[in-house]
Formats: C-alpha cells, sequence, structure tokens
C-alpha cells in the first residue's frame, strides 16, 4: 500500500509540473523560462542509505567554506588521495563501496556533498558549478591521486580535468556526455513549449555559459588523463551512447559494459568496485603508504562485464 501511494504520489506531481509548464509556457514564456531554468538546476536532496551512513560514520567529517558555500566533507585512511564524487541529486555516501577497497590499497579517499545537497549548503547547482566545486575540494584536502565519479558528477569531473585539475587515474561510471540532452529531456518531462526551451536554454547560457561548451566529447581529445569509464547497456538514466561517445573521444579510453546494474547498482556491484580499484592501483606511487589488509564485501552475483 505505501509503494502504491508513494508512486501515486509521484505521478500526481508529475502531472502537475506538465500542466504549470504547460500554462505558463503559452501564457507567459518568460516566466516559463525563468521557472524551467530554477527548477532544472535545483537537485533534491535525498536521505543516505543505512549502509552510507555507516561508513560516512567511521570517516573524518568536517565542513569546508568554499564557492560561497558551507561544504560537507568526508576523509578516511592514509596515503595518496582519492576524490569521490556523486551525481545530480546524490550525496557522497554514494560511492561508499569505494572506501574500504581503496584504503586496503593503500590510498586515502575524500567525499564530499555538492552545494545542493546532503548536508552542504545551498538549493542550485549545474555542471559547470559542480566542476568548481570539485577543483575547489580537491585544492582543499591536497590534491587527489585519482578520482571516481557519477553520472552528472563524472561529466563534471571530465570538465575540471579540461579546466587545469590534475590526477593520475580517473574512473567515470555512468557519464552523460551533453548537457543540453540534458535540457531536451527535462522540457520534455515539464511539456516547456519550444518557445519557452528557447528563453531557458539563453537564461542559461547568460549564468553559465554556452552549453555547447561542455559537451564532453568535443573537449575530451585534449585530455592526457588514463580514464576508465563503466557504463550499464540497461542505463535508462544515461543511455550507454553517452559513455561510448566519450570513450571514443577520449585518447586511450576504456570502456566497460555491464548488464543489469542500471544508473546505480553500478556504484556498489564488486565487480565494477575491484576493477576500478585495481585501475587506480596501477597507478599508485612505489613509495606510498603499505598497503593495508581489508576484507572486501562478497558479491551477491557477479555482473556481465565487457571491455571495449
Amino acid at each position: 500500500m505505501a509503494k502504491n501511494s508513494t508512486n501515486v504520489r509521484k505521478k500526481m506531481a508529475r502531472l502537475a509540473l506538465r500542466l504549470t509548464g504547460r500554462t505558463l509556457g503559452t501564457l507567459a514564456p518568460e516566466w516559463a523560462a525563468q521557472w524551467g531554468e530554477r527548477l532544472f538546476c535545483t537537485p533534491q536532496r535525498t536521505a543516505p542509505s543505512r549502509t552510507a551512513r555507516a561508513v560516512l560514520a567511521q570517516g573524518q567529517q568536517r565542513f569546508l567554506e568554499l564557492c560561497g558555500e558551507r561544504v560537507a566533507v568526508w576523509s578516511w585512511g592514509e596515503g595518496p588521495r582519492v576524490l569521490l564524487v556523486h551525481g545530480w541529486s546524490g550525496y557522497g555516501g554514494q560511492l561508499t563501496a569505494f572506501v574500504a577497497p581503496l584504503v586496503a590499497a593503500g590510498f586515502s579517499v575524500v567525499t564530499f556533498d555538492a552545494p545542493g545537497h546532503g548536508l552542504s549548503s545551498g538549493s542550485r547547482s549545474s555542471l559547470p558549478e559542480l566542476a568548481r566545486v570539485i577543483r575547489a575540494v580537491a585544492h582543499a584536502t591536497g590534491g587527489p591521486h585519482a578520482l571516481v565519479a557519477h553520472s552528472i558528477g563524472a561529466a563534471a569531473s571530465a570538465l575540471a580535468l579540461h579546466q587545469g585539475l590534475e590526477v593520475e587515474r580517473a574512473v567515470l561510471l555512468s557519464p552523460p556526455s551533453d548537457p543540453r540532452k540534458a535540457v531536451a529531456f527535462f522540457s520534455r518531462e515539464v511539456a516547456l513549449p519550444g518557445h519557452a526551451v528557447k528563453r531557458m536554454v539563453a537564461r542559461l547560457e547568460a549564468r553559465l555559459g554556452r552549453l555547447e561548451d561542455y559537451v564532453v566529447p568535443r573537449f575530451a581529445p585534449a585530455l592526457k588523463t588514463p580514464v576508465r569509464i563503466f557504463h550499464d547497456v540497461g542505463d535508462e538514466e544515461v543511455r550507454v551512447e553517452s559513455g561510448e561517445a566519450i570513450a571514443q573521444a577520449w585518447p586511450g579510453a576504456r570502456l566497460v559494459r555491464t548488464q543489469g546494474l542500471g544508473h546505480y547498482r553500478i556504484l556498489y556491484t564488486p565487480a565494477v568496485v575491484s576493477e576500478a580499484v585495481a585501475f587506480i592501483t596501477e597507478s599508485r606511487p612505489r613509495d606510498a603508504w603499505p598497503l593495508v589488509t581489508a576484507p572486501l564485501a562478497e558479491a551477491a552475483a557477479t555482473p556481465s562485464l565487457r571491455s571495449a
């Protein structure tokens, strides 16, 4: 009953958004553009899972004043740092399946809640603003040796690398390739008419810069960081074609296609985590902190991984 009630509420909320978008877009296109821009840039705060809360509780938590916001940051272990970056409407704890294996491999780990997410302040965000926060967190925590990023956090991490962030290895999970596709999907979801969409895009670009400048395959050819990309062939949030386009454009990139993991199970499936950690460990400095023996969670089932 509770699940059915939740589904009904979600359906009613979606219908209300579509009615608002269609009505405003017809009667007041400029207001519709303003409403759409605000909604498009406003993430939802997601409560951490019980497992994530347990891992976060074992880390050292602090708040840093970065980019005009109060950003929640957690850290574990000693050694070269690996930065974990969550996606839209996510939270730092979503990638905590990587913490124990990375610490065991001799790394320290840092994660954070982006502004507008989790425990951090703020209410709005965007891909270029997230890239700026990634660079700020990286600088404030001593500079990462590697990073692991999910969804829009992966696209923002690629942008941060393009803008000067330096790491030895990057792991991208389910990365979107083109923010213009996100705008188009959002516009369809809220039933914004075409003329209102054009005005919304104009407002976005006046504040953030040209959206085409954030298309990852356009700037990926200039990136030198070794990268491993994981993307599920059945991902309904970000289609696998996005990961394929980035891998084709990024020199030396390797794409690993998974099956049956979707957009979120890919974050904690042992086969994915172990291959990503092994890829990062290949670049671990010989004189870094010694390895730590730590047990890894056993997989309930081994997914299919295919490289390209």
